[in-house]
């Protein structure tokens, strides 16, 4: 089977299920170990506190569950920081006070707006939308390098009017390839999330072509993620992911310990 090292618990703010509970739904899925890496958005829009993470107890509730699954499913500490420029040494600050396993950047927060809400598209026409997103991506990667994996690089497209009726690899390359470009040349990883098809959008985010062209590139470092809040949505799809990963020319796949990328072959 597979890890799922993008999964969420009780500290997101978008989440209730605790990570016993995920632990569990997980051993029962077969799947051969997990990550938690839930959310840390600092600066989210309106002062919300939804996305602030009790860092402390988050590791202390980690930690002891590692303990005690040691030798019989295995249980690593990740976060999933929501990147913004002005954050970079806030950021740096966190990561270097605890010892994660796996640190995913991902870009939630666009100029002040989440595109999972509907004011980010009141002022953005789905384009301009997708655009705007793709360059905060690209701004991002030019000015950090504290994470191990780029999370759901295309994750705008969930929740665009029309979703990826109009959304292809090829016109926003002008935007996607710089930014792929960058992330191998920097040595990160991005990640297979299985999301996508949670979302109805019959593609994993990045979509496959993002994925192979990724590869294409020189990219070597991929992980498997279902970004799952619930234990129902764990492992979310994973029977297509080998395939996938096979044709775009991947014959391994990627765990971070200790922010040490293994690979496994698939």
């Amino acid at each position: 089977m597979l890890w799922d090292t993008h999964m969420h618990s009780q500290f997101s703010g978008d989440s209730h299920t605790p990570q016993e509970t995920m632990i569990q739904a997980s051993i029962e899925k077969g799947l051969d170990g997990i990550c938690f890496t839930d959310h840390l958005d600092l600066d989210y829009p309106d002062d919300s506190e939804e996305f602030f993470l009790d860092l402390p107890n988050y590791a202390a509730s980690v930690m002891a569950l590692k303990e005690k699954y040691t030798g019989r499913f295995p249980v690593l500490f990740g976060i999933e920081l929501g990147l913004q420029p002005h954050l970079t040494a806030i950021h740096d600050e966190i990561v270097s006070q605890y010892p994660f396993d796996f640190v995913i950047g991902s870009s939630h927060v666009v100029n002040g707006y989440d595109p999972y809400f509907p004011p980010y598209w009141s002022c953005h026409g789905e384009e301009d939308g997708y655009r705007e997103y793709f360059e905060t991506v690209l701004e991002n990667i030019k000015v950090y390098d504290g994470y191990d994996v780029y999370g759901h690089i295309d994750y705008v497209v969930r929740y665009g009017p029309n979703k990826n009726q109009f959304y292809t690899y090829e016109k926003y390359a002008d935007l996607i390839e710089p930014i792929l470009k960058l992330l191998v040349e920097k040595g990160k990883g991005i990640e297979i999330n299985t999301g996508g098809f949670k979302y109805g959008l019959g593609h994993p985010n990045p979509t496959e072509e993002i994925i192979a062209r990724y590869r294409e590139l020189g990219g070597e470092i991929i992980t498997i993620g279902a970004d799952a809040h619930a234990p129902e949505h764990i492992a979310y799809d994973f029977e297509k992911v080998p395939e996938i990963l096979k044709n775009a020319g991947f014959r391994y796949y990627t765990v971070f310990k200790e922010r040490k990328p293994e690979f496994i072959k698939l």
